[in-house]
């Protein structure tokens, strides 16, 4: 096994043991991940090799320091270092500047509990968006428990291992690893007619895009891309464009969770418009995502 360390200084504040905590509960990567103590170690690929990640807190919420040990079964060149680092800081969104967003949120009576329940939070997104975007065809009119079941059904068949001290890190594929799957193939491996077609879909409009052109195109253009994915509506496209790539300018109204924490926190008790929750949202400018996330966590 190649071992390499150091550290990572996120920006604060930045409550490693939020991201923990959210992890523990989010059913779409359920045992993908172990957290333990101040440390969290988990799988990936970096510029396509395997590599397990060992991240453990030494800072504090305002100077906060992440030690980082990667472990992999080939040399670890500084290319896939540098890939591994940017793809954990990415996915536990450590470059994100909480500050303005919190400044809003003093001045929203509301709201302001949220911000202090949750201070130091940054958001947690998926491992990739082409993860993100599998997910959500997999969890579309679809028990929790089976999408889960599905999912790791696509981890195990396309995706690697890596073992460290007795436990075994299984890493999701990325769209490389899935060319060449035909619809018969993943049929065989879900056992869902409708979805493996839809799923042959994401994996076709994820082979020939960049997720750098994803991150910081156009908003709209990314949207449009997104929705010409079949199966792809309003709520996939804004799930992706919020979970899957940090694109935190617009608010995923189509959803109803959100709708309904909403509702609950700003309606005390009557149920908002669609209308009024978009108004409500204008007030955080280019954090309105992560409003709309801490709303949806919150809750």
């Amino acid at each position: 096994m190649f071992v390499e360390t150091g550290q990572i200084i996120p920006v604060a504040p930045f409550d490693f043991t939020r991201s923990q905590r959210f992890l523990g509960s989010f059913a779409p990567m359920e045992g993908e991940q172990t957290t333990t103590g101040q440390s969290l170690t988990k799988a990936l690929f970096a510029a396509g090799q395997l590599v397990l990640v060992q991240l453990t807190s030494t800072g504090t919420i305002e100077q906060p320091r992440l030690d980082y040990t990667l472990h992999s079964e080939k040399a670890i060149s500084k290319t896939v270092k540098e890939a591994a680092i940017e793809r954990m800081s990415f996915f536990l969104s450590l470059e994100d500047d909480l500050r303005p967003f919190y400044e809003i949120a003093q001045e929203d009576s509301d709201f302001a509990p949220v911000v202090r329940d949750l201070y130091g939070y940054h958001q947690v997104k998926f491992g990739t968006p082409f993860e993100n975007g599998c997910w959500a065809i997999l969890s579309q009119r679809n028990p929790r428990t089976m999408a889960q079941r599905m999912k790791r059904a696509l981890l195990e068949t396309y995706g690697a291992s890596i073992e460290l001290d007795g436990t075994r890190y299984w890493a999701f594929p990325e769209p490389a690893h899935l060319a060449g799957v035909s619809e018969a193939d993943l049929f065989k491996t879900i056992r869902n007619t409708l979805k493996a077609e839809r799923l042959y879909g994401v994996v076709q409009a994820f082979q020939d895009v960049d997720e750098t052109y994803l991150r910081n195109a156009d908003y709209d253009e990314v949207d449009a891309w997104l929705r010409s994915i079949r199966g792809f509506g309003e709520w996939s496209a804004s799930f992706v464009l919020l979970r899957g790539l940090g694109r935190m300018d617009r608010v995923p109204l189509d959803e109803k969770a959100l709708l309904a924490a909403a509702s609950r926190l700003y309606g005390h008790g009557q149920e908002l418009t669609r209308a009024q929750v978009a108004a409500l949202a204008e007030r955080y400018g280019p954090d309105k995502g992560y409003w709309a996330h801490y709303l949806r966590v919150g809750a």
